[in-house]
């Protein structure tokens, strides 16, 4: 094989045969385990040892979560899990929750075809090694093919994580079940953001907007008494009123803009972003990537619902705000982007890091609003910098 390359797929063949050779370990607990399972349902039947049951079940959890682990550690993505509580209740309520949950029956079935699968694609393997060192060693080492058999041992670990993710994986009904915890918990999150809102609108007519009315109209009351007696106190009465109108009309004006900005509805989320970009104080670059028309329309020319814009306006406008703020930055960076029925919004500042989402309600506020459109939110922010907010919004237009 040729330098390089042959030392790279020798890599990725003996870190895949470390994870066959561990299934293959793995296989022969399974065999144990079945043994104990068996044992354990036998005692419960018996009535002699009833307290078993919970006890290896607990066992078998563990030995399936070391599976889901090795698994995700291939495959790149976690494997879910999903049990009943085997720690509360009664005896007998702690039995029942053993034998009737249907996360149990999946991980006895994956213990079966374990048993099976773990130790053949490792016997698979062990053919493949000396085959493929011939075959390969000699065919890109002299002839300058590519490697064709010892990148298929990484062909079987992937397998043998596949297999296993999908005899871990929870049962629909528990998936159904599990989503709509998900979804109850973003109402909560919802509700309790809307609930904030309204008190802060509430806030800000009342302290700022109201109070400047109540003293245009108290202004106003006095000028009318003062003009006809005293006409040049009556006309600075009347340029104060003016002055106090319209410090109420850009008190209303940032009420509006908490609410809806209006920008949003007249320059589009990439307008908007560049605006809030220009009067953030800090040097920030703005790029979008997605069509030519960016994010901010679709491929039809339709723009993404309201609510997503205003889900990413506030996100980038809170980020700034706190990188402005707190970060100690004079720099930062806004990447809009649109990919698979997502809009993804990344907002990173060079600043001191150590930001924490439990201080403060700016971070909580961006997951409660992202949250009740079924996006994610994700904080990167050591100690150090740089801060990173990454935003992903479901969004098909």
């Amino acid at each position: 094989m040729r330098g390089g390359e042959g030392r790279r797929v020798l890599r990725d063949a003996g870190r895949a045969s470390v994870h066959l050779l561990v299934g293959a370990g793995l296989a022969v607990v399974c065999y144990v385990m079945i043994g104990l399972v068996l044992l354990a349902a036998a005692a419960t039947l018996s009535l002699i040892g009833a307290g078993m049951l919970p006890e290896t079940v607990r066992l078998l959890r563990g030995l399936a979560g070391f599976e889901r682990r090795r698994t995700a550690a291939r495959l790149g993505s976690p494997v879910p899990e999903r049990y009943l509580p085997l720690d509360r209740g009664s005896l007998l309520e702690r039995i029942r929750a053993a034998g009737s949950d249907p996360g149990t029956y999946r991980d006895a079935r994956w213990l079966v075809a374990h048993l099976l699968y773990g130790l053949l694609f490792l016997y698979a393997a062990m053919v493949l090694w000396p085959l493929g060192l011939l075959v390969d060693g000699v065919g890109c080492g002299l002839a300058g093919r590519r490697p064709v058999l010892l990148p298929r041992i990484g062909d079987l670990a992937t397998l043998q994580a596949r297999l296993s993710r999908t005899l871990l994986l929870p049962s629909p009904s528990a998936r159904l079940a599990e989503r709509i915890d998900e979804l109850a918990a973003t109402r909560a999150g919802a509700v309790a953001a809307h609930g904030a809102e309204l008190r802060r609108i509430e806030r800000d007519l009342h302290d700022g907007a109201q109070a400047h009315l109540v003293a245009l109209s108290m202004r106003l009351g006095l000028a009318r008494r003062a003009y006809d007696h005293d006409p040049a106190s009556g006309r600075a009465l009347l340029d104060a009123a003016q002055d106090q109108a319209e410090e109420a009309l850009a008190q209303l004006r940032h009420v509006v803009r908490g609410i809806h900005p209006p920008v949003l509805t007249d320059r589009g989320l990439v307008g908007a972003v560049r605006a809030l970009a220009a009067g953030s104080g800090l040097e920030v670059e703005v790029t979008v990537h997605g069509t030519a028309d960016g994010p901010g329309k679709g491929a039809d020319g339709a723009r993404p619902p309201a609510a997503v814009e205003a889900a990413a306006y506030f996100a980038v406008a809170e980020s700034l705000t706190n990188a402005a703020r707190h970060s100690g930055a004079r720099r930062a960076s806004v990447a809009l982007e649109r990919a698979d029925g997502l809009l993804l919004v990344r907002v990173r500042d060079e600043g001191r890091g150590g930001a924490d989402e439990n201080e403060g309600t700016g971070l909580v506020g961006i997951r409660r609003r992202v949250a009740a459109l079924d996006g994610t939110v994700q904080l990167t922010s050591p100690v150090g910098g740089p801060t990173v907010v990454e935003v992903e919004l479901p969004c098909v237009w």
